[in-house]
């Protein structure tokens, strides 16, 4: 399979938040197994969907082969590795109730694929409606 580009999103609202990332970056480098192509700047955000601390953001490119699908284990299994314990928990209007994390990666792209499967939506369904993905999404495509 060829390589294409993939873009994540990373954010944190726990512990040494720049930490956090590093740390997060230096996982999916060595899980992915070559080095990233391009990291946005670091932003500072308020959360999203709920009340807590302000977020770090960031958003980053890779060249894989790797299938979306793996891709997904790979963030995850880094997610539960840093200390996330998913909670998935919905209101009474079936409106996902979000928390504090100490760190969240989410796939936003993958070439021009388009993905639709219980666990994995991509592009992100979401990332048009945050403004902490699409400022960073958009200094990465500047940079090409």
């Amino acid at each position: 399979m060829k390589a294409v580009p993939v873009y994540f999103s990373l954010g944190t609202n726990q512990g040494d938040r720049r930490a956090q990332i590093e740390e997060a970056l230096r996982r999916l480098d060595a899980a992915i197994g070559r080095p990233r192509e391009a990291l946005s700047s670091i932003i500072e955000t308020p959360a999203w969907g709920f009340e807590g601390p302000d977020f770090l953001n960031c958003v980053v490119r890779y060249r894989t082969a790797r299938r979306p699908e793996t891709l997904l284990r790979i963030c995850k299994r880094i997610e539960r590795a840093m200390g996330r314990r998913e909670t998935l928990e919905y209101d009474a209007e079936g409106r996902r109730i979000y928390h504090d994390r100490p760190i969240d990666i989410d796939i936003l792209l993958y070439g021009d694929e388009r993905i639709d499967l219980p666990d994995l939506q991509i592009p992100h369904p979401l990332m048009r409606q945050r403004d902490f993905i699409m400022r960073p999404l958009n200094e990465i495509f500047t940079q090409k």
